[in-house]
């Protein structure tokens, strides 16, 4: 499997770049998967704008982003948290996203985690960042993990300080990866169900 991982923050001493590289280590240690790890700074863009689409057409760090999210199995996001929602500059990237089609980001397992200095660790954030995901069709793991009083959270070799974090980001990763990992969809079984039923009565 291809596992693509990037933190939503442009800041180079971000917490969610530190916990995103964790994330990583994490799923290398699996030693089963293709890991990506980006800069979300690799993927400039401007802020979303009918006219630069319709004159420009669509910028190249937004088609590189789209690859990645192409070419992944699954991906892992480290959001921060924005006065109780979501980085603009992330949300501007999704929008840029689902301008294409195919939308890349449809039907891929996607895993949003964060790392905020308040006390509820991104979470707030985190129910804003599934919104348009859920709404371009991606399958979000329903799962939660966020790091509070991230200033205080990692150590000086930008590691967790709390061995019980660690723990329960491992797990939630790998259930996350083993969920992702399998190849058909309930809505795949879904249909094959519909097509059967539709077969056995079309032989009555």
């Amino acid at each position: 499997m291809k596992i693509f991982l990037f933190a939503a923050s442009l800041r180079r001493g971000s917490y969610n770049k530190k916990l995103i590289r964790i994330a990583a280590e994490i799923v290398e240690s699996m030693q089963l998967h293709d890991v990506e790890l980006h800069e979300f700074n690799e993927f400039p863009m401007p802020m979303f704008n009918g006219d630069i689409e319709e004159f420009y057409g669509i910028p190249e760090g937004v088609l590189k982003l789209a690859k990645k999210f192409e070419e992944a199995d699954a991906v892992i996001i480290s959001s921060p948290e924005y006065n109780g929602s979501m980085p603009g500059t992330f949300k501007n990237a999704i929008d840029w996203l689902s301008r294409l089609d195919p939308v890349p980001v449809r039907r891929k397992q996607i895993c949003l985690i964060g790392a905020s200095p308040g006390r509820l660790g991104a979470v707030r954030g985190n129910i804003h960042d599934r919104v348009p995901f859920h709404i371009l069709g991606a399958f979000v793991y329903p799962d939660y993990f966020g790091v509070a009083h991230a200033d205080e959270a990692f150590d000086e070799n930008d590691k967790l300080k709390d061995p019980k974090q660690l723990q329960l980001l491992t797990k939630i990763i790998s259930d996350f990866i083993h969920y992702a990992s399998r190849t058909e969809t309930p809505f795949d079984r879904l249909g094959e169900f519909f097509e059967e039923q539709q077969k056995s009565q079309s032989h009555h």
